[in-house]
């Protein structure tokens, strides 16, 4: 249930023009201070998930491992997406929202600002 509401959150973003995907746009998004949110495929390699780790971690940004690259694809629209940025704040925290509450399969990674 709620997994529909957070890809169907993720299409609202994108029709508004409120996402960025693909490795290359999401790495340049975290560092350009855009993304508000990053979310990394379960599917994706351990080498990207480690990278937009590490990334979001140094320009504390949320990320969080969700979906399989079909999923989120479909929900923005294109064939398959291994990464995306939500570049939007209120789209970003309503995502953000569901995702700590359901973390249905979806693994968090806490961004510690000191």
């Amino acid at each position: 249930m709620n997994q529909n509401k957070v890809l169907s959150l993720i299409g609202l973003a994108t029709k508004a023009g409120k996402t960025v995907s693909g490795e290359f746009s999401t790495e340049k998004a975290v560092k350009l201070g855009t993304a508000c949110l990053v979310i990394v495929s379960e599917e994706a390699s351990d080498n990207t998930k480690k990278k937009f780790q590490d990334k979001c971690s140094f320009y504390e940004v949320p990320i969080f491992i969700y979906g399989t690259k079909v999923e989120l694809g479909t929900a923005m629209g294109k064939e398959f997406r291994a990464s995306m940025a939500v570049t939007d704040p209120g789209f970003s925290d309503a995502i953000v929202k569901l995702l700590t509450k359901t973390n249905g399969g979806s693994e968090y990674v806490e961004n510690e600002s000191v």
